[in-house]
C-alpha cells in the first residue's frame, strides 16, 4: 500500500476548484503530487493503468481529489482520462464546465471507445469523460462485462485512467469497479467519517479482492494540536499492517 497523503481544510472547502492547476504550490497542490509519487512507487511490480478514486460515505472530497490527482499526474507528463463513473450524481461536469450530453453511458450503450467521448481540457495531458446521460441500471452497468472492456481498451489510448465513482457504502457501483481496476484510492474526510465506516469500505473492496493503493486524508486542520499523533493512530488502525493493500 502507498504511503497516506493528506490535504489541508482549504482543499477541501472549494469543492471543484482544480487547485493543482490554479495554484500549483500551494500545501494542496504538493499533498496531490505526493500522493501521485507515492502511486507510483506502488506501481512498480505491479502497474496501475486503471484507478478507482471513491470514499466511504458522501461528501468527503472524492470528485475533488479525483480532478485534482488527474491535473498532476497530466502535468507530470502521463496522458490521463478521467472518467465521471458515479452514475447517480455525477459532477465532474460541473467541475470541468461542460454539458452532459455524451459521455460514459453513450460509449456503453453504443460501444463507443472512451476515446470518442473524451473532451480535452485545458490542462494539457488531461481529457475528461463525463457520465452522460443517468441510467436505470447504473449499478448492473458498473459491473457489467462491456465496462470492464470499455476500460481495459481505454488504457491502450491513455497512460492512466482515473474514475470518479460513488462513495462504498452508499452503492455498490465503486466495489464492481474496483473489482475490474488495477487499484483504488480512498478518500477520507477529517472528523467527517469515522474509523468505523472507514473499515468497512476497506473490507468491502478486498471483499472482491480490490487492491487499495493508499488513503488520502482530506481537509486536514494543520493547526489542530495533536494532529500527527491522531494521524499516526488512524493510519495505522486503517493499515492494520496489510502492506499488500
Amino acid at each position: 500500500m502507498a504511503h497516506a497523503a493528506h490535504t489541508p481544510a482549504e482543499a477541501a472547502a472549494a469543492p471543484g476548484i482544480l487547485i493543482a492547476e490554479t495554484a500549483p504550490k500551494s500545501p494542496a497542490a504538493e499533498a496531490y503530487r505526493t500522493l501521485r509519487t507515492n502511486i507510483q512507487f506502488a506501481g512498480l511490480d505491479r502497474p496501475c493503468r486503471t484507478i478507482v478514486i471513491t470514499s466511504a460515505t458522501p461528501t468527503e472530497g472524492k470528485t475533488t481529489t479525483a480532478a485534482n490527482f488527474a491535473v498532476v499526474c497530466a502535468q507530470a507528463g502521463s496522458r490521463v482520462c478521467l472518467v465521471d463513473a458515479d452514475l447517480r450524481k455525477p459532477a465532474l461536469h460541473r467541475v470541468f464546465g461542460r454539458d452532459n450530453l455524451r459521455g460514459l453511458t453513450t460509449a456503453l450503450l453504443e460501444g463507443k471507445p472512451l476515446a470518442d467521448v473524451a473532451a480535452p481540457t485545458r490542462v494539457s495531458g488531461l481529457a475528461v469523460v463525463v457520465s452522460g446521460p443517468l441510467p436505470p441500471n447504473h449499478t448492473e452497468l458498473a459491473a457489467s462485462q462491456r465496462m470492464h472492456d470499455l476500460l481495459e481498451a481505454g488504457a491502450r489510448d491513455f497512460d492512466l485512467i482515473l474514475c470518479d465513482t460513488p462513495p462504498v457504502l452508499s452503492v455498490s457501483d465503486a466495489v464492481a469497479l474496483a473489482a475490474r481496476s488495477d487499484g483504488v484510492i480512498l478518500v477520507v474526510r477529517a472528523g467527517g467519517v469515522s474509523t468505523t465506516a472507514v473499515r468497512r469500505a476497506a473490507e468491502q473492496i478486498r471483499a472482491v479482492k480490490g487492491r487499495i493503493l493508499g488513503v488520502l486524508l482530506n481537509a486536514v486542520d494543520m493547526r489542530r494540536d495533536g494532529y500527527y499523533a491522531d494521524y499516526q493512530r488512524y493510519y495505522h488502525a486503517y493499515d492494520g499492517g496489510d502492506s499488500t493493500g
